[in-house]
């Protein structure tokens, strides 16, 4: 019985040895999906700027205003007769206010 039984566990190892460790075992399955599901990011994330890029050669195909606004923004360019207008946001304020009292003259009491 003793022999029966342990050729029995033999061969239920040798039976699971492909599921877990084997050319297509669980492991491999389990890594490839997740290999598919990161390559499958990296996909989408083409698509859209592919997407983008082809909205961009068609608009430079089809009229002058995209390549306009390129020329404007990247080279600065203007057209002829046309004025040009800058404006800045981070302007210095500047103030009229008079200078405010050192606090040390207010308590020393200071009067000339």
């Amino acid at each position: 019985m003793r022999a029966a039984t342990l050729i029995l566990l033999v061969l239920l190892l040798l039976l699971q040895y492909p599921l877990w460790l084997g050319k297509g075992s669980w492991l491999k399955v389990w890594d490839l999906h997740r290999q598919v599901e990161v390559q499958q990011q990296v996909n989408q994330q083409s698509q859209t700027r592919n997407a983008v890029l082809d909205a961009e050669v068609r608009d430079l195909k089809q009229g002058t205003a995209a390549s306009e606004e390129r020329a404007r923004s990247e080279l600065g360019m203007i057209k002829r007769d046309e004025i040009f207008f800058q404006i800045l946001d981070d302007m210095p304020v500047q103030t009229t206010a008079k200078q405010a009292v050192p606090a040390s003259a207010a308590v020393s009491g200071d009067h000339h």
